[in-house]
């Protein structure tokens, strides 16, 4: 087998030889042979796509353990691997890029106000609902709308009707006071550890008294998303796959995660959108309000603009009305009451297999 000199490799892979050398000391690219006298490095031309790979995979910020684990993959395996590393580096990115946006207007708030500055003052009008479906027994659903907060909770398990309206229950003394911007995410936080105290203390009550008679938590619990708004941010905190939408200039984005199981294979490419909306574990969550003080919810930071239409739900909307539906309905009804029951009816209509909770809500200028 003919071998390339360092020189005529790196024009190959179009790497530099400084590069090249660097790779050997990190032990991420051996050259093929090394020359005892000289020391200069040969390479086999089969060693090119793992260059390029290694290149390319340290211009993603690829840690070097990561990058050996991947060159020692099949490339199906490989890929995968890829796919699972950038997943979590957007996850963190999204985080860190909340937190910058938080400081910035923490520290704008903070700042004196430009002279004759002209700023509107906004308010949320809102209509929230929960309905039993078409086949459940029970709804173990509580939506709740506000001048503040907005709330949706997706209760489980025995005791899961009375969890979520505890969940919800336990945020509601933020509907009460003005909450001070640079504070609420810390505020929000310690009305979640309130509210998962209440979501155990209620799942105990009622699965001792006879009615779940598993003790405990016994798998009872909720989901949990909701909205604060603080009359210039919505603070968003989230548990679980109960969802959280924002209509703005006729497009819809979602705003929350789902925490579930097929939600992460998604996100490693394990699954396509296709296959996950038929997965027979669609349901199964991964973090929700329970027993378990590990699960942590999703906490920051929403902008605004005036206009901006808001809808929480539960998967008993979400998952049996399509996005492009959801979004035509949202657009079509101007009154958040009209809207809601649009689309709680859609849902329905849907077969109405779950129960339904549903929150919509505007951002508009308050009125004088």
């Amino acid at each position: 087998m003919d071998l390339l000199t360092i020189g005529a490799f790196a024009k190959a892979s179009r790497l530099s030889p400084k590069a090249l050398r660097l790779y050997d000391e990190l032990e991420l690219l051996r050259p093929a042979r090394v020359d005892p006298v000289t020391g200069y490095r040969y390479y086999a031309p089969a060693q090119l796509e793992q260059a390029r790979l290694v290149a390319w995979l340290r211009r993603l910020g690829m840690p070097l353990a990561g990058i050996r684990r991947v060159c020692a993959l099949d490339p199906a395996a490989a890929a995968a691997e890829i796919r699972a590393y950038w997943a979590r580096v957007e996850a963190e990115t999204a985080a860190r890029r909340d937190l910058a946006v938080f400081l910035a207007d923490h520290l704008a708030a903070a700042a004196p106000a430009s002279p004759g500055k002209d700023n509107v003052m906004l308010e949320l009008r809102y209509c929230a609902h929960s309905d039993r479906g078409r086949v459940r027994p029970a709804n173990q659903d509580t939506a709740y709308a506000g001048t503040r907060l907005l709330a949706v909770a997706d209760g489980f398990g025995p005791a899961g009707g009375p969890a979520g309206r505890a969940a919800v229950g336990a945020l509601k003394a933020l509907d009460t006071a003005e909450v001070p911007a640079g504070s609420v995410l810390d505020l929000l936080e310690d009305a979640v550890r309130s509210a998962a105290r209440a979501v155990q203390e209620v799942s105990s009550t009622e699965e001792t008294d006879g009615t779940g008679g598993t003790g405990g938590t016994g798998g009872s619990g909720t989901t949990l998303t909701a909205l604060l708004w603080t009359g210039s941010r919505l603070a968003l905190v989230h548990i679980g796959d109960s969802r959280a939408y924002l209509l703005r200039a006729g497009e819809l984005f979602r705003i929350t995660h789902d925490h579930t199981l097929v939600q992460s294979l998604l996100d490693e490419g394990r699954l396509t959108p296709e296959e996950a909306a038929a997965h027979p574990q669609r349901s199964l969550l991964l973090k929700a309000l329970s027993g378990d003080a590990s699960a942590l919810p999703d906490l920051r930071l929403a902008d605004v603009l005036p206009g901006d239409r808001y809808l929480l739900c539960s998967d008993g909307l979400s998952g049996v009305v399509p996005d492009d539906r959801i979004r035509r309905l949202l657009s079509d009804r101007t009154d958040p009451d009209d809207a809601v029951r649009a689309l709680v009816d859609a849902a329905n209509e849907a077969g109405g297999p779950d129960n339904i909770g549903c929150v919509v809500a505007d951002l508009v200028a308050a009125e004088s």
